[in-house]
């Protein structure tokens, strides 16, 4: 098969590898329109059952990306001027710098003979009339999706808060939350390590408070300065690390979660985030992305004609996919609910943060969710006041675990 994957991504480098490890036979190249070495990113997260997976995929990239990788098995939250939080031993993650992984993915790639060609952008997928497959890993703003919306039928839902991704030179030994109220409202952040030198830090807060703080009117610099001043609690001293736009100005974003009614179209098939998005607070953006490209390789060998097995990655990729995009929707929402949670007692705070993904903590008082938890007679009783305040709806549910 000749295939040919828009995008440098991990999603399109990843495929190119096990497509490559299936069968050595097919031909592939991968486009990208950027020079090489110049990804934007700090660190991306991903967590023990991926790198198991990659490891027994392909164990020289998996053992790379290992290799290259932070990990973290606690965590540690501020809140105010309370007491810091800290959970010990709990499910390890990682991190690891974009860059570093694309270098790793990209020369494996290489190794197994796939072509990868920078600084060529691809427009129109009947630029690659010769190719029997065209994988569209353009990102979220996909051009080749672009340009037949009428027949993927992309959705876009903004998110209410404002965000920014920045890096620091403080390095996080544990994956550290820091939650700070002014005047004008709350503000918060996440860090983890990717590096020996770096560590990833996400600020993000409601709209008023970015207007009220005058982040929206600061440039990168003035902006830095002000981010820097609130989270020095966690920040021991160290910059914060942007990337300005070209007017000077600061990167603040609202997350755009997507989806697609169509994944393929003919031989033309999205991967990763030019298929779905799910918000950055569950780190799940490139674990998904490199699944999607497992998936379509898997589907792309059963031994099934094309559409049939492009039709088949879309069916079975979908329904794999949405436990973690609900769990995502309900993170983003606890986040955009902050003032319901941030003033409990920090134990309840944190708790309650960590269980942000379920489906009834919206609905339950935040107190009485939290006791639901402690012990299982008190759970039992619990429950069944939440059943009755809430009626035949709950009933239905069952509360998370």
């Amino acid at each position: 098969m000749k295939v040919a994957c828009v995008g440098g991504g991990p999603a399109s480098l990843y495929f190119s590898i096990i497509m490559k490890r299936v069968d050595p036979s097919h031909d592939i190249t991968v486009y990208e329109r950027n020079p090489a070495g110049s990804t934007y990113g700090w660190g991306v997260t991903y967590w023990d059952e991926l790198l198991q997976t990659l490891q027994a995929l392909d164990p020289e990239s998996g053992s790379a990306i290992s290799e290259s990788s932070v990990r973290w098995d606690s965590w540690v939250v501020h809140v105010r001027d309370r007491a810091t939080v800290m959970v010990e031993h709990g499910e390890e993650g990682f991190g690891i710098g974009r860059h570093k992984l694309l270098d790793i993915l990209a020369e494996r790639a290489r190794s197994l003979g796939v072509r990868i060609e920078f600084e060529r952008e691809i427009t129109d997928a009947g630029e690659l009339a010769d190719a029997d497959l065209v994988v569209a890993g353009d990102g979220v703003n996909s051009v080749l999706r672009e340009r037949h919306a009428g027949h993927f039928g992309p959705e876009f839902k903004v998110g209410r808060n404002t965000y920014t991704w920045l890096g620091t030179t403080k390095i996080f030994e544990s994956f550290t939350f820091a939650f700070v109220e002014t005047e004008h409202g709350w503000i918060w952040c996440y860090g983890y390590g990717f590096g020996k030198d770096h560590s990833t830090c996400v600020v993000e807060c409601s709209p008023a408070t970015w207007r009220g703080l005058g982040l929206d009117r600061a440039n990168q610099a003035d902006g830095l300065a002000l981010l820097e001043k609130l989270f020095a609690d966690i920040l021991d001293g160290h910059p914060l690390i942007g990337r300005a736009n070209p007017d000077g100005s600061a990167h603040w974003l609202n997350f755009r979660t997507l989806t697609n009614r169509s994944w393929y179209r003919d031989n033309l098939v999205l991967i990763g985030d030019a298929a779905h998005t799910t918000h950055y607070s569950i780190g799940a953006g490139t674990a998904l992305a490199l699944g999607d490209a497992i998936f379509l390789v898997n589907a792309l060998h059963g031994g099934t004609p094309l559409q049939p097995a492009l039709a088949r990655y879309e069916r079975e990729r979908k329904s794999e996919i949405r436990s973690a995009q609900k769990a995502a929707r309900y993170s983003a929402q606890w986040y955009e609910s902050l003032p319901r949670y941030v003033n409990l007692p920090p134990e309840q705070m944190f708790t309650l943060l960590f269980q942000r993904r379920s489906r009834l903590l919206p609905h339950v008082p935040p107190r009485l969710y939290y006791r639901m938890g402690q012990t299982s007679e008190h759970a039992s009783e619990s429950l069944h006041k939440v059943k009755h305040w809430l009626g035949s709806k709950v009933s239905r549910s069952t509360p998370p675990g």
